[in-house]
């Protein structure tokens, strides 16, 4: 039951998320697996995905022997989040024949502002310089899900994967 796994880490996700943009769950606070998993009701595995998860969207930091916890929401950050939900909540709701149906993007390496984020100056520095190489600006992102709504109603796109044309 892989897809009832994904799809409750997806809820999971969700709600975490909600709390953290609604302030309930504070920068510098600890997320410990058991008490959010008592919270919500469900096992630590789909809690784990989703921090997991969380943390690549620049919402959780995880650190080895200490666990997650929230970072700041900066109005950057927030920005972000709201125009990558904005394009996802376009394709998800796409349909042509009452039907409705998902495309999925990998947008791959996308040029953002999170890597200033990173913690590590050693590691944040080796982000900045792969970004400024292989980095996707937004922009190219937006047409890429521009392309897949504008399709014609006989015409069906599922997965599109956007990659940088300079790889090493």
């Amino acid at each position: 039951m892989a897809t009832d796994r994904a799809s409750l880490s997806k809820v999971v996700s969700e709600k975490i998320r909600g709390q953290i943009l609604a302030g309930r769950l504070k920068p510098g606070e600890r997320l410990i697996e058991d008490r959010l998993s008592a919270e919500l009701g469900v096992s630590r595995v789909p809690v784990r995905e989703a921090l997991r998860g969380l943390s690549m969207e620049g919402l959780v930091r995880l650190e080895p022997n200490r666990g997650a916890s929230v970072t700041e929401v900066t109005p950057q950050l927030l920005a972000e989040l709201v125009e990558v939900r904005t394009l996802l909540e376009a394709l998800r709701q796409e349909s042509t024949d009452g039907v409705l149906r998902t495309t999925s993007i990998s947008p791959g390496f996308v040029s953002t502002e999170l890597v200033d984020y990173l913690d590590d100056p050693e590691v944040r520095q080796q982000a900045q310089s792969r970004m400024q190489t292989l980095g996707i600006e937004p922009g190219a992102v937006a047409r890429a899900v521009a392309f897949a709504i504008e399709q014609p109603d006989d015409v069906e796109i599922g997965d599109i994967t956007v990659r940088p044309t300079r790889q090493n």
